[in-house]
């Protein structure tokens, strides 16, 4: 487990410079038939405060549960990045309801920042993230792990942002602590796709 971590790590810093090329303009992936979540304040945050839980070792991602919005999602897709670094998403079309993790960052709960992907909506209709407005600071995103452990975080930072504005250092920069992002789409409809990414910003917590 160690090797595989300390792989997982050097692809996440080659991985990143690529993503600060590629991804600048947010997650494109998200086609619509709907009006956008209804989040109105571009950046809110909460004190830091609870910050203290021990790192994890490592264990693969298997499900998403956000209680508070109702998502129970019960497995999680492998994502990658491309030759360019941009990073897939789940597929809309078969997978619209399953998130997916980015194998090129840490394991959910361990040292650094893990990446997940889960869509709000796509050309078929809602999505996982549909009850995405429900999400507060400070409520828990609960990720099972294949070790048969769950790595539970809370939510500390919600930014909605232009796709074009997209905080590329923030999101995928290192972290000497656990943390999480959780990527969606949000906003208008624009030539198809949502066009603003919400991102969840939460620490590990005990």
């Amino acid at each position: 487990m160690p090797a595989t971590t300390s792989r997982r790590h050097l692809t996440h810093v080659a991985a990143t410079a690529l993503l600060a090329l590629s991804l600048t303009g947010g997650l494109a992936a998200c086609g619509s038939s709907g009006p956008g979540p209804d989040v109105k304040v571009p950046s809110t945050a909460s004190p830091q405060g609870e910050q203290g839980a021990e790192a994890m070792s490592g264990a693969k991602p298997t499900g998403l549960r956000i209680p508070s919005a109702g998502v129970d999602a019960k497995k999680m897709l492998d994502l990658t990045t491309d030759s360019s670094g941009e990073l897939g998403v789940p597929d809309p079309d078969k997978e619209a309801n399953t998130p997916g993790w980015w194998n090129g960052s840490v394991t959910p709960g361990e040292k650094g920042v893990s990446v997940l992907v889960a869509h709000y909506d796509t050309k078929h209709g809602p999505a996982l993230m549909k009850d995405l407005k429900k999400i507060k600071l400070g409520d828990t995103i609960e990720v099972p792990r294949e070790d048969g452990s769950t790595a539970k975080f809370k939510i500390r930072e919600i930014q909605d942002v232009d796709k074009k504005n997209f905080p590329t250092d923030k999101v995928y920069g290192a972290s000497d602590r656990p943390e999480l992002r959780l990527l969606t789409c949000g906003g208008e409809i624009k030539n198809g796709h949502r066009t603003n990414n919400i991102i969840y910003f939460a620490d590990l917590v005990k």
